[in-house]
């Protein structure tokens, strides 16, 4: 090798060294296109009760929104499913709703006797231990991909939070 090569290696190296430096530390805070930043979202408490039949399921978790942007939960996917549905309860009536918010600087519980999602007509019917993987579909967050774990179905996860 040539000095010449050894230096063209050597910038090469050192390029390619900084371009993944760069890389790691990234300044993109998850702008969109529009120049606002998309809300930090992340997903804790996820599970499901062991269905009784195939016909119907619940799923429950809080979505925490650590930004400054609201957002909202628009639709939920999986492949356990076809009809995913987002449920809000009012009055102790429960209601398919098109969204639900995801407060900046707060979150958005789902969970029982409240806010949650059906799965409507399952292809399977999952047991206790099973894993079951949602992706959660948000007006202007990246879609979250979340695993539910199926719980026993007197479970709670606001008295497991008390051990």
């Amino acid at each position: 090798m040539n000095t010449r090569t050894t230096r063209t290696i050597a910038a090469a190296l050192s390029l390619t060294a900084a371009l993944a430096i760069s890389g790691c530390s990234s300044s993109d805070s998850g702008s969109t296109t529009d120049g606002k930043t998309k809300p930090a979202l992340t997903v804790s408490g996820a599970f499901m009760p062991e269905p009784v039949n195939d016909k119907m399921a619940g799923a429950f978790m809080v979505i925490k929104n650590d930004s400054k942007t609201a957002d909202k939960l628009t639709a939920v996917t999986s492949p356990l499913s076809d009809d995913l549905q987002i449920h809000e309860t009012k009055d102790q009536k429960m209601q398919q709703v098109q969204s639900l918010d995801v407060p900046a600087g707060g979150e958005l519980k789902l969970e029982r006797g409240g806010d949650h999602i059906m799965f409507m007509g399952l292809k399977n019917k999952p047991n206790v231990g099973d894993k079951i993987t949602v992706e959660l579909r948000f007006e202007k967050a990246d879609p979250v991909k979340v695993e539910l774990d199926v719980k026993e179905r007197t479970y709670n996860a606001q008295n497991s939070n008390a051990h």
